[in-house]
């Protein structure tokens, strides 16, 4: 596979409520929009708000042989039970990106491992609903990796948000702007 080759595996996790699915679901809908092979797979416990959240996001320049992810580049992790779970998995010289407003103490990683703390429930507050800590998450997320720009992820907002939540796409997009500008400085 040439260097220059887009292949990227990336699984977000949380507790239900957090709102990882949508979040997974933007990513997958935006990069597609862009042009790009992509698979979503969402997973979430029985208890749906409150259980375990996860899904799984491949992005590639190819064909997408499975949607499942064995072992991500990158981890957006939302909540301390989805670090314990999901950080052994990642791969040597991937991205991990947690929110530190929940996640007390910087994670343990490889050494070639990125690891960027996001104080995601502060910025989402900041940006006007504490319910978007979701989307300063995954605008953190898509600064590290370049995939595409917060703006280009908020065009999908419409898209992947039932019609009577649309009045919340200003605050989504700018949780998606205050995302990638707290991770600016880890550039």
């Amino acid at each position: 596979m040439d260097a220059s080759e887009l292949h990227e595996e990336v699984l977000i996790a949380g507790f239900g409520g957090q709102g990882v699915i949508l979040a997974g679901k933007l990513l997958a809908q935006a990069t597609m929009q862009a042009g790009h092979e992509v698979t979503y797979m969402p997973a979430y416990g029985a208890e749906v708000r409150g259980g375990t959240a996860n899904c799984m996001v491949v992005i590639s320049d190819r064909q997408i042989a499975s949607p499942v992810v064995n072992a991500p580049n990158s981890l957006v992790i939302c909540n301390k039970a989805s670090l314990a779970k999901f950080a052994p998995r990642l791969k040597p010289s991937g991205l991990l990106i947690f929110n530190e407003s929940l996640i007390h103490s910087r994670p343990t990683a490889h050494e070639s491992v990125e690891v960027i703390g996001v104080p995601a429930e502060d910025l989402a507050k900041q940006a006007g609903s504490p319910k978007s800590a979701n989307m300063v998450m995954l605008g953190a997320y898509l600064q590290k990796r370049g995939l595409l720009s917060p703006d280009q992820a908020a065009q999908a907002l419409p898209d992947v948000l039932a019609e009577r939540y649309h009045k919340m796409i200003p605050v989504n997009t700018e949780a998606l702007r205050r995302g990638a500008e707290s991770v600016l400085c880890h550039t």
